[in-house]
């Protein structure tokens, strides 16, 4: 059986007060005994995520990121009842345990979820996971599937039809990363305007308004360890909200980097979209607009959008490393995939007929 995704060892500077975290979960899960073992999830360049263990009772804790944050980000509070209201009718949400919304715990708001034992395909296969081209095919269909089943929830039934702020979605989402991608702007990364320009000159009227994850790859989806062409989770519900589908499957792609892509691209995979049988970003693209039933004649702008998104998210990440809020190593040379981004969208825009 391939090996159960697990967290390693905290990194320095990011431990949890271990007796606070104690005192809490004792208080919300009746009956744990003795002292929790704390590891961190080793993926992820955003919020912090613990694997907190007493004995056979295994639990994740999130949190934001330590140093300065923007005002809008890392909402754990959200999260947590996004995922609450969403479980009933999306039966791959992990059950919240707690939520904490005392600073005096941890200094920061944070929740509690069950943890999913499975596996989470990161960068590569793990060692023990070896499928042939027509399984990971397989494999790779059933992960799009449960995209397109969360564009069918029922938002109003569920209870989150609030969750967005109605129609205008893309262009509030241009607006919006245009002006995030401003204030995080370092004096060593390119400015974009072409780009932002070019986005907002192009942008689409909403194909819909549903439920959108606006984070979901591999390593968002956790696989059942019998049988790994089953999905028994999707994680990371921070940014879910109501929007457009097409701009969610954008999204998605900006990190669907395939085996002919080149260079510069290929160092930033960080899910193995490479292997044969995985579908290209258009194999992607047809498959979803089939199962799903939305339509966009030209998807160039959803890809383009999607790669301008993670530039300014790494952008962000970026601006606490470059201004020593931030001292992990991983986010040193994040300047540099923003300005490769910079240059892919300039070249896509270039070839694109809209």
């Amino acid at each position: 059986m391939t090996q159960i995704d697990q967290a390693v060892e905290i990194r320095e500077g990011e431990e949890l007060d271990v007796a606070a975290v104690d005192q809490f979960m004792k208080q919300a899960v009746p009956g744990l005994e003795g002292e929790p073992a704390i590891k961190q999830y080793p993926g992820g360049a955003s919020n912090l995520t613990y694997q907190v263990d007493y004995g056979d009772n295994s639990y994740v804790l999130r949190r934001p990121p330590l140093g300065k944050i923007a005002k809008s980000a890392h909402d754990m509070l959200r999260e947590a009842r996004v995922m609450e209201a969403l479980k009933p009718v999306y039966p791959y949400v992990p059950n919240i345990v707690a939520i904490c919304d005392d600073h005096d715990v941890l200094g920061c708001d944070f929740y509690v979820m069950e943890r999913l034992k499975g596996i989470i395909l990161r960068q590569d296969f793990p060692k023990d996971f070896e499928l042939s081209e027509a399984d990971t095919r397989k494999l790779c269909l059933n992960v799009i599937d449960k995209l397109v089943d969360l564009h069918e929830v029922d938002a109003k039934a569920a209870g989150l039809d609030k969750l967005g702020k109605g129609a205008g979605y893309v262009q509030r989402q241009i607006g919006g990363w245009s002006d995030r991608f401003r204030k995080a702007r370092t004096d060593d990364v390119g400015d974009f305007e072409a780009v932002m320009s070019w986005l907002n000159d192009k942008m689409p009227e909403d194909v819909a308004q549903v439920v959108i994850h606006n984070d979901y790859r591999f390593d968002n989806v956790v696989l059942n360890p019998d049988n790994p062409f089953g999905v028994i989770g999707v994680l990371d519900w921070e940014m879910a909200t109501i929007g457009d589908p097409l701009m969610d499957l954008g999204n998605s792609l900006a990190y669907w980097i395939q085996a002919d892509d080149e260079g510069p691209f290929q160092i930033l995979r960080r899910q193995p979209t490479h292997r044969p049988g995985m579908l290209t970003r258009k194999e992607v693209v047809d498959y979803y607009m089939e199962k799903s039933g939305f339509r966009a004649d030209n998807f160039d702008f959803y890809e383009i959008y999607g790669l301008f998104r993670l530039a300014v998210i790494i952008q962000q990440i970026y601006y606490r490393y470059y201004h020593g809020q931030t001292k992990d190593k991983r986010f040193a040379a994040f300047g540099h995939a923003a300005n490769y981004l910079e240059k892919r969208c300039q070249r896509l825009i270039s070839e694109s007929s809209l």
